[in-house]
Formats: structure tokens, C-alpha cells, sequence
């Protein structure tokens, strides 16, 4: 990435905490910057190639320095380290879910955690399949926190307490009392078990 094209990224990531995702926009960019319209265009020729590189830019925070050795170990630490980059923004894991980065960050990111699978003893097609569903399952979790309603939201028991979904009333304590880190660990947990 050029100094400039940089610029506009984090001109583009300063938006997306200050508003949101939806916020951003080449015109919002240009008056943050200060340039004209054409300028921003000229380093990011469209909104999808300006998202894929502020996704990259996201998927590069998640350090894939200093892991553990055990391949277990590594990779739940890089999954982590994934739902971390993400928190770290507003909107961080939308902004990364409506994208195809095939970018330098989110390319060293996956080839860590494929290498780590790889030495589970999987052979190609499993790795990639497994690293995909590690990476799917933290998208869609992280995408799911930072939707959350605010604590005390009622409108899950109150539907539930409808009665027309008795399976979920029984075990309703349970859909309210885990934390996001506890679903987290617990999704990763059963992904890995089997290996």
C-alpha cells in the first residue's frame, strides 16, 4: 500500500468508529482528508476494493507474532486474536464479513492458522475447511456482539414466554446467561475437539 492509499484507509477506518459502516463513503473520506473526491478514487477505485482494504487493514492487527508452539494452542490463540482485531473497531467484523480480502494481511493471517492445521496431521482440504469454519464461526459471533442489544433487553424471553417455541423456553436461562468469550471458547472448543 502507497502512503497515500494508507491515508485513505485510515481516514476511511477514523469514519467507521466515528459513524459506523454505513457512514463511510468516498465523499465522507475526501472531506475528512480534505482532497477532492477524484483523489480518493484514484487510491481506492471503488467502495468495494476501499472495504476490502480497510478489511485487510482490520485482519492486520491479529498479530501472527509469538504464538504458542502446540498447533491446538496456536490456533485458538489466533482465532482470538481475530475476534480482538474485530472488537476493536465499530462494525469491525461487518465491515470484514462483506468482503473477499484476498489481501497480504488477511492472506498471512489464514496461511498461520492453515500451517497450524496442517500440523494436526490434516490433510489439505480439511485445513482449509477448518481454518473457513474458524474463521466463519468468529465472523459471525463478533458480528453478532456488536449488534447486541443492551443488557437488560427483554425481547428474547418475552418471545420465548409467547410459548410457541417450547424447546427454546427450556433452555432459555442458558441462551442469556453465557458471555460472548464463553460462546466463543465454547464454538472453538467443539471445533477442535474432535482433533
Amino acid at each position: 500500500m502507497t502512503n497515500k492509499q494508507e491515508a485513505v484507509v485510515r481516514a476511511a477506518l477514523e469514519i467507521l468508529e466515528d459513524r459506523g459502516v454505513e457512514a463511510v463513503s468516498m465523499r465522507a473520506i475526501a472531506e475528512r482528508l480534505g482532497v477532492r473526491m477524484n483523489t480518493v478514487l484514484w487510491h481506492a477505485k471503488t467502495k468495494a476494493h476501499l472495504l476490502e482494504l480497510m478489511a485487510d487493514a482490520i485482519v492486520g492487527e491479529a498479530s501472527t507474532q509469538d504464538l504458542p508452539a502446540p498447533w491446538k494452542e496456536r490456533v485458538h490463540e489466533l482465532a482470538r486474536r481475530y475476534r480482538a482485531a474485530l472488537l476493536a473497531h465499530r462494525d469491525g467484523a461487518a465491515v470484514v464479513t462483506g468482503t473477499y480480502a484476498a489481501k497480504p494481511a488477511t492472506l498471512r493471517f489464514a496461511d498461520t492458522m492453515v500451517e497450524a492445521l496442517l500440523e494436526s496431521g490434516l490433510d489439505s482440504r480439511e485445513a482449509a475447511w477448518t481454518c473457513w469454519t474458524i474463521v466463519y464461526f468468529t465472523l459471525g459471533l463478533t458480528q453478532e456482539e456488536q449488534a447486541a442489544p443492551l443488557p437488560g433487553d427483554r425481547r428474547l424471553a418475552e418471545a420465548v414466554a409467547a410459548g410457541n417455541f417450547p424447546s427454546l423456553a427450556k433452555v432459555l436461562p442458558r441462551l442469556e446467561d453465557a458471555t460472548f468469550d464463553e460462546r466463543f471458547d465454547h464454538g472453538l472448543t467443539l471445533m477442535l475437539l474432535p482433533l
